[in-house]
C-alpha cells in the first residue's frame, strides 16, 4: 500500500509518500501563501497548490496512491472530512471537504496537525510501539496531542490535546483561548518579547545568550523550562504516559533544554513504584505531520 500525506501550513506545505512499512518513497516542501498580496499577484493559494501537486507526485510514483491524508491546523470535523474550526487563518479551510475537492474515489481523512505529528512519531518515530504517549510541539505556540491505550485522543469536539493552554498561573494574563498564565505563554515564542521586555526576538537568541553566560538570559530561559517541567509533570499525572515527546523549533535547543528540564521533572514527577516517563526529542522533524497524515489515511483504508 502507498499513501500520500499532506501537512498544510500557512507558509509551507509538506508532502510525503510512504508505504505500509513506513519507508519514505518521496518528500517535498512547497512554498505557499494565504495573503491577499499573493492572490493579487496571481499565485496559487494553498488549496490549489495541493490539488495541482498531487497528480505530479503520483506521476513520479508511476501509479495512483491507495490513500491520501491531510493534516491541518484547527479542529477536525466529526466525520474527519474537513477542518470544522480554524478562525483567522487559511481562509476557506473551514468546511472544505478534501475528498470532493481533490476528486478522490477514496475518503481523504483530515486530522489536526499536532495530532498527525504524534501519529507519525508513534508509527516510525521517537514514540514507536508506545501505547501511552503525549507530545508537545514547542514553537510560536505550544501544540499537543496524546495517544491513550493505543488510541489517539480526540475528545468531544476534536479539542483534546491542546496542552499549551494548560493554566500554570491563575493570576497570569489570558492567552489566545482566555486561559490565564498558560504553558504556551510561558515558553512559546508568541509571548517572548513580553517575557524578555523586548530584549530578544527569538528563543534561539535567548539560548545563545544563556550559553554565553548572560545571567539575565539564563534567568529567562531557565524560568521558562521550570514552568514547562511543571506542565509536563501535571500532564503525566493526567495521562500516565510511557513517553513524552518534544518537537518544534524550541526543542532543537538540545541539551540546553533537555538537561535542566529533566532535572526539574526529576524533582517533581510522581513516580509510583519507581516508574518514570521518558522525555525524548521528536525524530521526524518537520515531516512528522505529513507522515502521520499518510498513516492515518492508510489506517482508514484497512479498517
Amino acid at each position: 500500500m502507498i499513501a500520500i500525506g499532506v501537512d498544510l501550513g500557512g507558509s509551507r506545505i509538506k508532502l510525503v509518500t510512504v508505504n505500509e512499512t513506513g519507508a519514505i518513497l518521496d518528500c517535498s516542501l512547497l512554498e505557499t501563501s494565504d495573503s491577499d498580496k499573493s492572490k493579487a499577484e496571481g499565485k496559487l493559494n494553498w488549496a490549489e497548490v495541493i490539488r495541482v501537486e498531487l497528480p505530479s507526485v503520483e506521476k513520479k510514483l508511476g501509479q495512483r496512491a491507495d490513500a491520501v491524508g491531510i493534516a491541518a491546523p484547527g479542529l477536525a470535523a466529526r466525520d474527519a472530512r474537513s477542518i470544522a474550526f480554524m478562525p483567522g487563518r487559511l481562509q476557506g479551510l473551514e468546511g472544505l471537504d478534501w475528498t470532493q475537492f481533490l476528486a478522490r474515489a477514496e475518503v481523504v481523512p483530515v486530522l489536526n496537525d499536532a495530532q498527525a505529528a504524534l501519529v507519525g512519531e508513534a508509527w516510525i518515530g521517537a514514540a514507536r510501539a508506545s501505547q501511552n504517549v503525549f507530545m508537545l510541539t514547542l514553537g510560536t505556540g505550544v501544540g499537543g496531542a496524546a495517544i491513550v491505550d493505543g488510541h489517539l485522543l480526540k475528545g468531544h469536539i476534536g479539542r483534546a490535546g491542546h496542552m499549551g493552554h494548560l493554566c500554570l498561573d491563575v493570576l497570569g494574563m489570558p492567552d489566545v483561548t482566555g486561559i490565564p498564565g498558560s504553558l504556551e505563554d510561558a515558553i512559546g515564542e508568541c509571548k517572548l518579547r513580553e517575557r524578555t521586555k523586548n530584549r530578544y526576538r527569538s528563543t534561539e537568541e535567548v539560548v545563545a545568550a544563556h550559553l554565553a553566560g548572560d545571567a539575565e538570559a539564563s534567568q529567562i530561559w531557565l524560568t521558562s523550562i521550570e514552568k514547562l517541567a511543571c506542565g509536563i509533570a501535571s500532564l503525566i499525572n493526567v495521562l500516565d504516559p510511557e513517553v513524552v515527546i518534544l518537537g518544534g523549533g524550541i526543542a532543537r535547543a538540545g541539551e540546553a533544554l533537555f538537561a535542566p528540564l529533566r532535572k526539574h521533572v526529576d524533582e517533581i514527577e510522581w513516580r509510583p513504584g519507581g516508574q518514570r516517563a521518558r522525555i525524548l526529542l521528536a525524530e521526524l522533524g518537520e515531516f512528522a505531520g505529513a507522515i502521520g497524515a499518510a498513516r492515518n489515511a492508510m489506517m482508514g483504508t484497512t479498517r
